[in-house]
């Protein structure tokens, strides 16, 4: 066999085997990448609600004293009711997320506040879904989703 021949067959052979390793679709449709979680960089959130693994549902007074903003390099900024603070936060994979520890002012919320709730559970937020504008966090061993909205701003 001719070297032009064998070089031709070594493509043919290449080319097969390429499209052998790739994902067989039905003719004329389109191959889409599996979606990823939106990006929480750049977002701001505020408390709409708390709902519990016991059907326990806690809504803050005003959602406003309740919020999260996810900044960059993984730095965040809360406020829980009376106290703001400063954190961290990581995502390690689609829906994935970890808060790290949160650095908090110390004023005493009044009677009524999710404050001291909200703190005690903060280190067991595991993972997150972005839907119809709203951002839910759940917490470990299904012990319970926080709803927040997101917060928009408006230039004068």
């Amino acid at each position: 066999m001719p070297r032009s021949n064998i070089a031709i067959l070594a493509i043919v052979v290449l080319v097969f085997l390429t499209g052998a390793c790739q994902t067989a679709s039905p003719a004329g449709a389109q191959v889409t990448q599996p979606s990823t979680s939106p990006s929480l960089e750049g977002t701001s959130w505020q408390l709409v609600r708390f709902q519990g693994g016991d059907d326990t549902t806690l809504t803050p007074d005003e959602r406003a004293k309740y919020t999260i903003e996810f900044g960059p390099d993984g730095q965040l900024a809360a406020r829980i009711d009376c106290n703001r603070g400063r954190g961290t936060w990581t995502s390690n994979g689609p829906s994935q997320l970890q808060f790290g520890p949160l650095a908090l002012t110390r004023a005493a919320c009044p009677p009524g506040s999710l404050h001291d709730h909200i703190v005690k559970q903060w280190g067991f937020i595991r993972s997150y879904v972005m839907r119809d504008g709203r951002l839910f966090l759940s917490l470990m061993a299904d012990g319970g989703i926080y709803e927040f909205e997101r917060i928009t701003t408006t230039t004068p």
